[in-house]
C-alpha cells in the first residue's frame, strides 16, 4: 500500500462509473466534488455512482464557505490589458455588461486602487471607480473571466457571515447524501469550524479546513486543534498572501499539522500541465516529491481529473512519484528518540513506531471506533500498512484519507469491560485475507475505556501462531 493518498476531483471527464473504477485502480483514494460547480442533482447522482462503482472510497464535498466567486455567466467576457471591466454585487446581471460576484457587500469594502485577483491569481484588476453596487476595474492582464471563478482581494480582510445560507444548504445536502468529508473555504478560526460542526449535528461529515489566507495562517494552531483535516489551497493562498512565500507557508502548515496528527491535503496545480499533456514537467514532479517528504498526507488533482484529457494517466503519474518519495522517506527517517514524561497515548505511538523499525513487522492493526489510534500512528509515517478496524461503517470509510491507512468495517460489538474483541477482529481480518499466516503484526487498541483513556493496549503476534493456538481453521 502506498502511504500517500490521492484526492481526485470528479467532473465531466470522470463522472461515469467506468472512469471512476479506472481512477480507483490507478490509485484514487478520495473522490472530491466541488460544490461551487454543477447543481445538487448532479452531485447527488455522482455520489450515488461513486458509492456503487467504488464503495469504499470516501467522498469529499467542497462547500463555498467565505470564498467569493463569479456567478454562473451567460457571457464570459474576454479583455486585454487596459480594458475596462465591471464587477457588480447586483446578481441580476449575466456577464454581458457586468460580471456579478457572490459577495453582497464587496463594493462597500473596497476602495480606489484596490487590487482584485481572479482564477487563482492568473487574472488581475485594479479598482478605478465604485458606483453603487458596481466596481469598475482596469484589467492588468489579458484573459477571460469565466463562471464560478474565485475572486481574491489581497491585503483586505473582507467582512462576511461566518456561515452563509449556501453553507447551510450544502451541509444539509452532505448529511442527506452520506458525504464523508466537507471542505470549508477560508477557515480563519476554531469558532468557524465549531459553527460548521453544529450544522452537521455530530461527527459526520468530518471537516476539512482549507487554509488559504493570512487569517488561516495567523490562527493555524487553533484551527489544527479543532479540525479533522486540513487542505492547503495554494491558489487562493498565493493570491491572498505573497506568492513567493507559498512554499514556505506549506512547510509550516505541514509541520504544525504533523505535530498534532492531523492529515493534510496539498492542493492546486500539482500536475496542471497534464490537463492537456500526457507528461508532467520536472517542476511538477519535484512539487509532489517535496510535498510527500514534508509530510503531506494526500496530494490532490483538480482540473487534471475533472476536465482534463489524461485523468487516469495523471493519477498513475502522481502515484508513481509519491511512491518514489515515500521510499526516500523510509530510507532516511530514523526512529524518534523517546522522551520522558509522555502521556500513555504518545508513549504508545512511539512504541509502535519503534517496534515497526526494529522487528520484521509487516502490518499494523488499529482497533478504533473514532480513528484516533490510526490517525496518530499514521503521523509517525511507518512503512507498514495500517489496517484501521472500526464497528462504525461511516468512520471506517473515512479512515481512507489517512496516510498509509485502510479503513475496514467489522460488524461487531467493542465492549467496554473486555478486550476480547481485539483478537476477534484479528480473526475476522485473517478470514477476509487482510492478514495471512506469515504476517507479524502490531495491534493497538484501548481496553476498558473511560474518559480520556486512549491507546493503552499494545500486542504483537505472528498470525500463523495465533491461528494455530486459537484453532481458527
Amino acid at each position: 500500500m502506498s502511504r500517500t493518498k490521492i484526492v481526485c476531483t470528479i467532473g465531466p471527464a470522470t463522472e461515469d462509473a467506468p472512469s471512476l473504477l479506472k481512477l480507483s485502480e490507478a490509485g484514487m483514494s478520495v473522490a472530491r466534488l466541488n460544490g461551487s460547480h454543477n447543481d445538487l442533482d448532479w452531485h447527488a447522482a455522482t455520489i450515488a455512482r461513486i458509492r456503487e462503482a467504488v464503495p469504499g472510497t470516501p467522498v469529499l464535498l467542497d462547500i463555498p464557505g467565505r470564498k467569493i466567486r463569479t456567478l454562473q455567466l451567460a457571457h464570459e467576457p474576454s479583455f486585454e490589458i487596459g480594458d475596462e471591466i465591471t464587477l457588480t454585487t447586483d446578481q441580476s446581471h449575466d456577464g454581458s455588461e457586468k460580471v456579478p460576484v457572490g459577495h453582497p457587500s464587496l463594493h462597500e469594502q473596497l476602495s480606489l486602487g484596490s487590487a482584485i485577483l481572479a482564477d487563482d491569481g492568473t487574472l488581475r484588476f485594479s479598482v478605478t471607480k465604485i458606483v453603487g453596487p458596481d466596481i469598475i476595474c482596469r484589467a492588468e492582464t489579458s484573459g477571460t473571466l469565466k463562471s464560478r471563478k474565485g475572486i481574491n482581494v489581497p491585503g483586505v480582510r473582507l467582512v462576511s457571515e461566518m456561515v452563509t445560507e449556501r453553507d447551510r444548504e450544502m451541509v444539509s445536502f452532505a448529511r442527506a447524501n452520506g458525504v464523508d468529508y466537507i471542505g470549508v473555504s477560508f477557515v480563519e478560526s476554531a469558532d468557524q469550524i465549531t459553527a460548521i460542526r453544529e450544522l452537521t449535528g455530530g461527527d459526520w461529515p468530518r471537516i476539512v479546513s482549507k487554509v488559504e489566507n493570512q487569517g488561516g495562517l495567523d490562527n493555524l494552531l487553533e484551527i489544527v486543534t479543532a479540525t479533522d483535516a486540513l487542505m492547503i489551497d495554494r491558489g487562493d493562498l498565493s493570491a491572498e498572501t505573497n506568492f513567493e512565500m507559498v512554499a514556505l507557508f506549506q512547510k509550516h502548515i505541514l509541520k504544525t499539522a504533523r505535530e498534532h496528527g492531523v492529515p493534510v491535503i496539498v492542493a492546486t496545480e500539482m500536475l496542471h500541465t497534464m490537463v492537456e499533456n500526457p507528461f508532467p514537467t520536472k517542476a511538477e514532479v519535484g512539487d509532489i516529491t517535496n510535498s510527500v517528504i514534508d509530510g503531506g498526507s494526500a496530494t490532490m488533482l483538480s482540473g487534471e481529473t475533472a476536465v482534463g484529457a489524461n485523468p487516469v494517466r495523471a493519477v498513475e503519474v502522481m502515484r508513481a512519484v509519491a511512491s518514489a518519495a515515500e521510499s526516500h522517506v523510509q530510507e532516511t527517517l530514523d526512529a524518534d528518540e523517546p522522551n520522558a514524561h509522555l502521556q500513555a497515548p504518545q508513549a504508545m505511538e512511539r512504541a509502535v513506531a519503534m517496534l515497526c523499525r526494529t522487528l520484521p513487522i509487516t502490518k499494523i492493526v488499529a482497533v478504533t471506533i473514532s480513528g484516533y489510534a490510526a490517525r496518530m500512528i499514521a503521523s509517525h509515517r511507518p512503512r507498514q500498512p495500517i489496517l484501521a478496524v472500526s464497528n462504525d461503517e461511516v468512520a471506517a470509510r473515512s479512515f481512507n484519507l489517512y496516510p498509509g491507512v485502510e479503513g475496514i468495517f467489522i460488524d461487531m460489538e467493542f465492549p467496554r469491560n473486555s478486550a476480547d474483541h481485539v483478537v476477534k477482529c484479528l480473526e475476522d481480518l485473517w478470514r477476509q485475507g487482510k492478514l495471512t499466516n506469515d504476517d507479524m503484526i502490531v495491534a493497538i487498541s484501548v481496553s476498558y475505556p473511560k474518559s480520556g483513556n486512549r491507546m493503552n493496549l499494545l500486542q504483537s503476534h505472528v498470525i500463523g501462531d495465533l491461528a494455530e493456538v486459537l484453532e481458527w481453521a
